[in-house]
This record gives C-alpha cells, sequence and structure tokens, in this order.
C-alpha cells in the first residue's frame, strides 16, 4: 500500500479517526462493471482514503438479485476484493428505520450486515425516527447497537439542531455516547444546514463531526453539462428551478477556476473543506481517475489565497 495522501483527523468524540475525503457509494457500485469499482476501491486505498460509506438502497437497476439491499452485497464484494483489512477501514451505513415496527434497530444492522459479510459497523447514521417513537426511545435502541458491538458509534441523518440537542441530554441523562457526526449536504448552492449558526454550535461544542455530501451539486458544479447537457442524471432538468441555480453557479465556477489554474470539481470540494466545521467531504466515484483527481482539493483548499477564497466563497450566492 502507497503511502497515504489523505490526512486522519478525528470522527467527533468517537475515537475513531477517518481520511479528510470519503469515498460514498450511493447508487454506484451496483451500476458499474465489478472491475470498475474494484478499481475505485482499490484507488483509494492506495491514496489514504479509510471512510467509507455505504447503506442498503432499492434496487434501480432491473437486474439484481434481491430488491433491496444489493448495493450492500456488492460493497461487501468489492470490500474484500480491494484487500481492505477491517481493522483499517472506517464503514458507516444507515439505519433507516423503513420496516418499522416489523423490524428493529438491531434486526434493520443485523440485515445490512448480513448482505455486507462484515460484524459491525463503525458508524451507524439514524435518520429520524418514524413516528410514535420519541427521541429518548430512539437513543435507547441506538446505543444498545453499540453496547451490543454492532456498531462502534452514531450518527444522525436529517434531524435538525435541536433534535441532536434532545439526543444529546438524552445520552447524558442514560450515562451513553450522544451523535458523534451528522451527514448534510453541503455545496456552493446548498449552505443553509451547515452554516446554520445551531449546527456550528453543534460541531464546535458538543464535538460532532460534519460529513458534507453532495458537494458537487450531483455532478451540476463541475460543468460537464455545459460540455455535454445528457451526461448525468440532471440530464433534461437543467432549466428547472430547483437545478438552474446550481448550473448558473457551475458556470462562474468554471470560470474561476480558469482563472486560478484549478479544475471545477476540485475547487468545488475545496469550498466544503475550508469550512471549520467540516470533518470531512465524502464523494463519489465511477473512475479511479476521479479519486486521483478529487485528491487535488486538499492540496487546493490550503494553497488558495484569501482573495480567491473570498471569489470561492461568492459563488452561487445571489447578486
Amino acid at each position: 500500500m502507497n503511502a497515504p495522501s489523505v490526512p486522519l483527523v478525528p470522527l467527533g468524540h468517537s475515537g475513531i479517526e477517518i481520511s479528510r475525503l470519503a469515498l460514498g457509494s450511493w447508487r454506484t457500485y451496483e451500476r458499474i462493471s465489478r472491475d470498475q469499482g474494484l478499481s475505485v476501491m482499490r484507488a483509494a486505498r492506495e491514496a489514504g482514503i479509510n471512510f467509507l460509506d455505504d447503506a442498503r438502497y432499492n434496487d434501480e437497476t432491473g437486474h439484481a438479485p434481491v430488491p433491496t439491499g444489493y448495493s450492500e452485497m456488492v460493497f461487501g464484494e468489492l470490500f474484500r476484493a480491494a484487500g481492505w483489512r477491517r481493522d483499517e477501514a472506517v464503514v458507516s451505513n444507515k439505519l433507516w428505520w423503513e420496516f418499522w415496527p416489523d423490524q428493529s434497530p438491531a434486526e434493520e444492522l443485523a440485515g445490512s450486515l448480513g448482505r455486507m459479510g462484515l460484524d459491525h459497523i463503525d458508524l451507524i447514521y439514524s435518520e429520524v425516527p418514524p413516528s410514535g417513537v420519541t427521541i429518548d426511545e430512539a437513543v435507547g435502541m441506538i446505543t444498545d447497537l453499540i453496547q451490543a458491538g454492532t456498531a462502534r458509534a452514531w450518527g444522525t441523518l436529517n434531524w435538525t439542531p435541536e433534535q441532536m440537542e434532545e439526543g444529546f441530554r438524552t445520552a447524558s441523562r442514560a450515562g451513553v455516547p450522544g451523535p458523534t457526526a451528522t451527514q448534510p449536504p453541503y455545496s456552493l448552492v446548498t449552505r443553509e444546514i451547515v452554516e446554520d449558526p445551531a449546527m456550528g454550535r453543534l460541531a464546535a461544542d458538543r464535538g460532532v463531526a460534519i460529513v458534507a455530501s453532495y458537494t458537487l451539486a450531483g455532478g451540476i458544479l463541475t460543468g460537464k453539462y455545459d460540455q455535454d447537457p445528457g451526461a448525468g442524471r440532471a440530464a433534461g432538468t437543467l432549466e428547472q428551478p430547483r437545478v438552474a441555480p446550481g448550473v448558473a453557479a457551475g458556470r462562474e465556477l468554471a470560470a474561476l477556476a480558469a482563472d486560478i489554474g484549478a479544475e471545477p470539481a476540485s475547487l468545488a470540494m475545496a469550498f466544503a473543506l475550508l469550512n471549520p466545521s467540516v470533518t470531512t467531504v465524502l464523494f463519489g466515484a465511477t473512475r479511479p481517475e476521479q479519486i486521483r483527481a478529487n485528491l487535488g482539493a486538499l492540496d487546493l483548499a490550503a494553497r488558495l489565497t484569501p482573495d480567491e477564497r473570498d471569489r470561492l466563497a461568492a459563488v452561487g450566492v445571489p447578486r
């Protein structure tokens, strides 16, 4: 294994160390060849990326052997084929509560572990508890997973800062760990969650790790749709109100990138890395070249001048 290029940082108050860049798997490995997926996994490992995000998703390919969770099966196969030792990787997964109350959190996680071929998850993100389940009850069931050894730490997905604070209070009364991380979207065109002062306080005062996702706005900020409007998932939607601001921001970003000699994708990721509340940036890749290109975001964030940082922060801001 080559010397790591990606620095490690603490995952909140968990005692776990994660890489500043994290590799996601949403709608990825089940859609590409096994050889492609394996090359991506190996490139991440060689780069020193140790934080891998996976989750159970319903099949969208039309040819999976199971209707839900095929994403986890493929992830597990590639994880082992790439040569990862379990103790050198930090693996996260989601607790969706989708089948509650017929399926408990312990049963949901057991299903994911079985499909992945793992005996534990390092970080389990909990979606907002379903109707009828209080925060107190949810925290109790989630921390039971940690006490059982099937998860090492827990985080949140789509919880408000107020719900997270309630989770901390509940955990404190029970003498169990509170949430150590959260995974919100954060990009030049989606800033409100991470830049909410309440979220900033959670990061600074509670030690919550912010795992920034969707930093390229689904690829729109890379400028690829200007080169080929049919290039990806947003094809055919570029003029819709929810997408058009990202297209405009992508053009601004491309102009700035050309001016300072950078790639737009690296610059978009650097924006997220520059926020002191952000612990790591999560991205997806279908080719090993994307892994290597995204490493450039770390160097870029470190070398931007104050003026360039200000210009970057202004991209996508309504004038």
